[in-house]
């Protein structure tokens, strides 16, 4: 069972473009669900350290949440902030495709 789990950022009433939001939306502890968390936290700790907050919602335990945001396939990361919102799809391996889902370069 994966419970819901938030990464601080240094001032969480903050909206810039600094600070990015995301949230991962997975099966429980499938093998892809668990590679794609691992895999996420690796890229985030290594180029959005303490500028990120990243929400882990397992469907399972919170179907409504998943309804709400319309999700068809699993896992998938929605990057709610900053603008322009995206959704990617899998278990976040392809650190190049994940970083560019996001707006950034390998060198940030």
């Amino acid at each position: 069972m994966i419970k819901q789990k938030q990464v601080p950022v240094e001032n969480e009433n903050s909206y810039n473009d600094d600070i990015f939001r995301l949230c991962l939306f997975v099966t429980g502890a499938t093998p892809n669900s668990v590679r794609a968390i691992s895999n996420l936290k690796e890229l985030c700790e290594t180029h959005l350290k303490g500028r990120y907050q990243l929400d882990i919602v397992d469907v399972y335990q919170q179907p409504l949440i998943a309804e709400k945001e319309q999700i068809v396939a699993l896992p998938l990361l929605i990057k709610k902030f900053p603008f322009p919102q995206r959704r990617l799809i899998g278990d976040m391996s392809d650190k190049e495709k994940v970083l560019r889902g996001l707006n950034l370069s390998s060198s940030q």
